[in-house]
């Protein structure tokens, strides 16, 4: 066993560090570190690795920790752990000081904990939570527990470790510039493909406008609410009867949804009064879409931004529904002969409404009125809706009327179109498959679908050790 090297701080800014807060001064002796300290000590296996057991003495192997959760639920998803002589499984694990923080936090009623395989804390007499392996690491560290707290506040610690990137990490960095590019672009061309012909078979049974509409429904739902914002594009026709105002619209979407407020909101006046007048026209509606309604437990709110809620949401769609022209609309857009520069500011002006009373100045009805009026859409979520439904429908229709000018007119659009907003699922695929954290290198959207494409083939069909994953192999045989 190699010596420890006990790191010593004595410059003068070591000591501001420690003075002012900016690190931690944790000694061996009775502290207890801080869960995010326990949580890196866990990523990058900071323990000696070979003595690993449970608190039942059951030895643990760490194929692969798993990756950072970051949108609630366990810690880490994904890890590779094998007990004993039993076979290697894929699960999660989570991480508290203590082994009472799984039934004090409520993990053991949260139907997102249920494939923690292992529950790591700090330290613990040695009782388990029932049919819940655990492991203390208070005696499992590579290095005093001082050392480990400064190291910690090392920008390598924050990042993904070298060897936890996928095996198909080293291949990808050796293709540069045009070579990786082309692979990407060709990834995202069957991600584009993709969603064009879901959206020609959807059209096959409902119509082109309908498809449309399912599609749009679907993506300002976002990730979390893309069910039940399609169940809702689903009654289209039956919102629309009438060519109404926004606001009966508004009530009935709001109603349909179950989103709407029993009772007036108590803070501001301007949203009791709003909720008020959509009352009056819900509740003489209410009888004739009961058989429509959606449960509201089919919502999820958990880490939504507040320009995502799905109530400003469905009120930007009864705009759009009031219009009744937005495919007309959207076709004349993707003919009109426009620069690169253009395209998304043109396509930004054409979906956003002229202006809201209500919803120009709150991001929910319960939230107090913006001291500054805010657009219903923005560039960002305009540019998801353009990747993944405008530009798709607009290139299969031009397919199916093998329209040939028109569909290279769309694909020069998509493959220029600039970045998406960065998300989880791409900023731990650049930093698995091609070793950085920075998205200095996406220039554009397809870009970033193409990566994510190489994710859904590849890294979801295998484990975090990528046992069996081909695309290692492939990269090696593409063209340089």
């Amino acid at each position: 066993m190699q010596p420890q090297v006990s790191l010593v701080f004595t410059s003068l800014y070591a000591q501001w560090r420690l003075r002012c807060g900016a690190v931690s001064a944790l000694r061996e002796d009775g502290d207890v570190p801080p869960e995010r300290l326990l949580q890196a000590l866990w990523l990058h296996q900071r323990l000696q690795r070979d003595q690993l057991r449970t608190l039942d003495g059951e030895p643990v192997r760490v194929l692969h920790p798993g990756f950072t959760s970051v949108e609630g639920g366990p810690d880490f998803r994904g890890a590779v752990l094998q007990f004993g002589a039993s076979p290697p499984q894929s699960g999660d694990v989570e991480v508290d000081l203590r082994p009472s923080g799984w039934r004090a936090h409520g993990h053991d009623r949260n139907p997102a904990f249920q494939n923690v395989l292992l529950h790591v804390v700090w330290d613990a007499e040695r009782t388990t939570v029932s049919g819940l392996k655990t492991l203390a690491l208070r005696q499992s560290l590579d290095a005093p527990l001082g050392e480990l707290s400064q190291w910690l506040e090392c920008e390598p610690a924050k990042s993904l470790p070298e060897n936890l990137r996928g095996r198909c990490s080293a291949p990808l960095r050796e293709l540069s510039g045009e070579p990786l590019l082309e692979l990407l672009h060709e990834a995202a061309r069957v991600r584009f493909e993709a969603k064009a012909a879901q959206l020609q078979a959807r059209a096959r049974h409902a119509g082109w406008e309908q498809a449309l509409w399912e599609g749009l429904f679907r993506a300002l739902g976002y990730k979390h609410n893309t069910w039940p914002m399609h169940c809702l594009a689903e009654t289209r026709d039956r919102l629309t009867r009438g060519g109404q105002s926004p606001l009966t619209l508004q009530a009935r979407l709001l109603g349909l949804s179950q989103l709407l407020p029993t009772e007036p909101p108590r803070a501001a006046a301007g949203a009791r009064d709003y909720v008020r007048r959509v009352w009056d026209c819900w509740w003489r509606e209410r009888d004739e879409f009961e058989a429509y309604l959606l449960p509201r437990s089919i919502w999820r709110f958990h880490g939504l931004r507040p320009a995502n809620h799905p109530q400003r949401r469905l009120a930007l769609a009864a705009h759009w529904l009031t219009w009744g022209d937005l495919p007309t609309r959207l076709e004349r857009w993707c003919a009109a002969a426009l620069t690169a520069d253009d395209w998304l500011a043109s396509l930004v002006e054409l979906l956003q409404p002229e202006g809201d009373a209500f919803w120009s100045w709150h991001w929910t009805i319960r939230s107090a009125r913006m001291q500054k009026p805010q657009p219903l859409i923005g560039a960002t979520r305009v540019t998801d809706l353009a990747i993944n439904v405008i530009l798709p429908w607009l290139w299969t229709r031009a397919a199916e009327g093998k329209n040939v000018e028109l569909r290279a007119e769309i694909e020069r659009r998509y493959f220029s179109w600039p970045p998406a907003e960065d998300n989880s699922v791409l900023r731990l695929a650049r930093q698995r498959l091609l070793g950085t954290g920075s998205r200095r290198g996406f220039q554009s959207a397809a870009q970033q679908q193409g990566l994510m494409q190489i994710v859904r083939d590849y890294c979801d069909h295998a484990n975090a050790v990528c046992d069996q994953c081909g695309f290692p192999g492939l990269v090696r045989q593409w063209p340089r």
